[in-house]
């Protein structure tokens, strides 16, 4: 299929939040030649703070193309933020439950629409101490694996400078004024995966496939060199607390 129209609902959440974005922010946007401009997709963006959803999807309304994101389902529950993410096509996320593969058939499902699929691959904001994208989960591989659609790798820096992930106040830091930087590449090469069983094995090499594009796009935005390895919370908590325990047993 072609394209999803942007509909009422992501229009009138345009209109509300694209007047204080253009105003307190400047904009660096490249890359948008790589939006497709027709059929399904999927993004991949790294985060890093509460804002770049705001500053993505900005970007990407502006091509054309508006992405369905995946949020916690407590989000769609009532009130008027319920009411702009069931409006405005978003799919909600059943962690814990019965229901979590919900989330993953309706993002085959709109994708195979012709719609586009935001991913957070890392799950959640970055826990790298020097805000790079963490060792990703394996929900935009599967769902690609699919597919077989346009994998969108999406960095973006900035929104983190305005409004810093793990700051013990959660306050704008609008002065000076922040530049938000999005930066989408060309697809992921995935065809060596399409004929292959989606194993875990697999699944976590189209993972890394995908963060790897990503942070190197961000290494870009950054202008400095990405890490070799990418950050693995669970790995870095064990080496934590035997660093702790080694300690422990020098002081006794």
């Amino acid at each position: 299929m072609s394209r999803r129209r942007i509909g009422f609902w992501y229009r009138f959440a345009a209109v509300l939040a694209k007047p204080p974005l253009v105003v307190l922010f400047k904009r660096d946007w490249r890359g948008m030649e790589h939006i497709p401009a027709d059929g399904g997709f999927i993004t991949a963006v790294n985060h890093n703070s509460y804002l770049d959803p705001l500053s993505y999807a900005h970007y990407q309304y502006n091509t054309g193309r508006v992405p369905r994101f995946l949020a916690k389902a407590g989000l769609f529950k009532g009130s008027f933020v319920g009411a702009v993410l069931r409006g405005t096509g978003q799919i909600p996320v059943y962690r814990e439950s019965a229901d979590a593969a919900t989330a993953f058939r309706a993002a085959v499902d709109a994708v195979n629409r012709g719609e586009c699929v935001a991913f957070y691959p890392e799950g959640t904001l970055t826990r790298d101490p020097d805000m790079w994208p963490m060792e990703g989960k394996t929900g935009a591989a599967r769902v690609a694996l699919l597919t077989r659609a346009p994998v969108i790798p999406v960095a973006q820096w900035g929104a983190n400078e305005a409004m810093p992930p793990y700051a013990k106040e959660k306050k704008l830091r609008l002065f000076p004024r922040k530049t938000l930087k999005v930066l989408a590449g060309p697809p992921v090469d995935l065809s060596a995966y399409y004929d292959r069983e989606p194993t875990a094995e697999v699944l976590r090499e189209v993972t890394d496939k995908i963060m790897a594009d990503i942070t190197g796009l961000l290494a870009e935005l950054r202008g400095e060199p990405a890490p070799a390895e990418p950050y693995n919370p669970r790995k870095a908590a064990a080496a934590r607390s035997a660093a702790r325990r080694k300690a422990g047993e020098e002081r006794a």
